[in-house]
């Protein structure tokens, strides 16, 4: 596995870039250009060699499925263009959610978690897959609690429905945390998750969640160690999988915190004899 994040620069060279990460100790990453400028980004990923730093993921972050067509189809071009990038500079993946069937592309709708909405995500990835045909790198949805994917066996029905090789997993754990019995029972839910889908996976988010005592039903995204996710028990169902799996580390707003969450994560893994 692979511990990553980011890094807040005052003045981002690729050269600062590489030796703030080295000096984080991360070594994986997102992808910190566009694309626009290949030779930019020739020049980021020689420092991302350098440093043995992968990068781990391209977002896409768009909305496939929007009900507005133009928003739809200019979606999906995003997320071919960015598969595209993803597979010439060999990232992990090329990540983004499945979309909203709302206004707001991130956001819950009535109509998100339906058979309709199912069939119509499995279209829009496989539109996406298909322009591009991805050698080295693969498309991955990231779960929601509110459209599908949101739990491991929507994500199995998607990976069996899309059939398609490029298809991979991102495992985003606290984003499906979206019950009392979840949120206590989180180890249950990564071995499940891990079982069915372990093979899947090219990608992980670090976060952590609080459930907090006010009504109705509230629960908050922290900083690793400070809320209930079983980091151990995810460090050790990941340890058991083939590959060097990059987790990163994500929403966090200045280098301390992510700084605190690494060392966090890294004593888990220490004493599980475990090399993040």
């Amino acid at each position: 596995m692979r511990l990553g994040g980011q890094v807040f620069i005052e003045h981002e060279t690729p050269e600062a870039w590489g030796k703030a990460l080295y000096e984080a100790r991360f070594r994986a990453t997102t992808c910190p250009f566009d694309g626009t400028d290949m030779d930019l980004a020739s020049h980021y990923l020689a420092i991302a060699k350098q440093y043995d730093i992968v990068i781990a993921e391209v977002g896409a972050w768009s909305n496939p499925i929007s009900p507005n067509e133009v928003t739809a189809k200019n979606a999906i071009n995003h997320c071919i263009q960015r598969l595209n990038l993803a597979n010439e500079i060999g990232a992990g993946v090329c990540v983004n959610i499945a979309g909203s069937r709302g206004e707001q592309w991130d956001g819950p709708h009535v109509d998100n978690l339906t058979s309709d909405t199912f069939a119509l995500i499995v279209d829009t990835v496989r539109t996406i897959i298909d322009a591009v045909q991805p050698t080295r790198t693969f498309y991955a949805l990231e779960m929601m609690p509110w459209v599908f994917p949101n739990n491991v066996e929507s994500y199995v029905q998607l990976v069996t429905a899309i059939d398609r090789k490029a298809f991979a997993v991102h495992f985003d754990p606290v984003n499906i945390i979206n019950t009392p019995h979840t949120y206590y029972q989180n180890d249950l839910l990564i071995i499940d998750f891990i079982k069915n889908l372990g093979p899947y996976i090219k990608n992980v988010h670090a976060k952590d969640i609080i459930l907090q005592p006010k009504l109705t039903l509230h629960f908050d995204e922290v900083v690793p160690g400070q809320g209930q996710l079983n980091y151990a028990v995810l460090l050790q169902q990941l340890n058991l999988l083939k590959g060097d799996i990059p987790i990163i580390i994500e929403h966090l707003s200045t280098n301390d915190q992510y700084d605190a969450a690494a060392t966090y994560i890294r004593s888990i893994a220490n004493n599980l004899n475990i090399v993040i």
